[in-house]
């Protein structure tokens, strides 16, 4: 019996390479992100490379009309839903005093509407199924407060926090959750946040591709919270242990342009 993966924000970065993970193991794959003609050429390399089946479902997630629409469209092709993929998303940077408000509310309704909305759509037939798999993209920024990027930092915590309590309520139902924690990673992601100049994103820092297979064997494994490499894991008990003032102001400091 065939068993189907949604993944949200599959058109590059770590989504992508989760599609890859997901169709190398046999899954049929939903992909979801706003360019339709990247998710094409998914489809096609998945269908190509991994004789699985796709389907295409172009939409932006900042909409709110769009998750009714994907859920419908999923349902219209009677396709059951094994392993969710919540992605998508993106950042805004910059002092809140000077952001731009609909940016906010467009990152807000994909980080943390939407991949609720798909999380409450979904689960309940895993549920029902008794068996299923859910994985929340988070970040390492969940775990502290974040000047110059606020609004995405708490966004990241909210999804965290949920994916951890919502761990909890599925205990013994055989559907598990994952919040996946990385640290900055090249992909799209510092582009459409306008902040490739920023001391946090300079230098060293994670492959899509790498992080992907972190998250992918912490999700198949029902880990709760999976947060790839070494220094990146010293992050949380960092941020218990010291002042809540010091690490903001560590934050703040890397969040900052090198030019500042």
């Amino acid at each position: 019996m065939s068993k189907t993966a949604l993944i949200t924000g599959a058109s590059g970065g770590i989504g992508y390479e989760l599609a890859l993970l997901l169709a190398r193991d046999g899954f049929d794959c939903i992909l979801v992100a706003r360019s339709r003609d990247k998710l094409d050429e998914l489809a096609a390399r998945l269908e190509s490379e991994f004789r699985v089946k796709t389907l295409v479902v172009a939409r932006d997630l900042s909409k709110p009309t769009a998750v009714d629409e994907i859920y419908e469209e999923v349902s219209a092709a009677s396709m059951s839903i094994d392993v969710l993929v919540n992605n998508a998303g993106f950042p805004v940077y910059g002092r809140f005093v000077d952001t731009d408000w609909q940016a906010e509310l467009d990152m807000l309704q994909v980080n943390v509407v939407a991949l609720t909305a798909l999380t409450k759509l979904f689960v309940r037939g895993m549920v029902e199924r008794r068996n299923g798999r859910i994985l929340n993209l988070a970040s390492t920024a969940a775990f502290v407060p974040g000047p110059l990027m606020a609004v995405y930092y708490a966004s990241k915590a909210y999804v965290l926090s949920f994916s951890q309590a919502l761990a909890n309520e599925l205990q013994g139902t055989g559907v598990t959750v994952t919040a996946l924690a990385p640290g900055p990673t090249r992909t799209g992601f510092q582009k459409r946040g306008v902040m490739e100049d920023s001391r946090l994103v300079r230098g060293q820092i994670a492959d899509a591709k790498s992080v992907a297979a972190a998250g992918y064997r912490g999700m198949m494994r029902g880990k709760t919270i999976v947060i790839p490499g070494f220094s990146n894991k010293l992050i949380p008990w960092v941020a218990r242990v010291s002042p809540r003032g010091a690490v903001t102001r560590v934050v703040r400091r890397m969040q900052e342009r090198v030019s500042d």
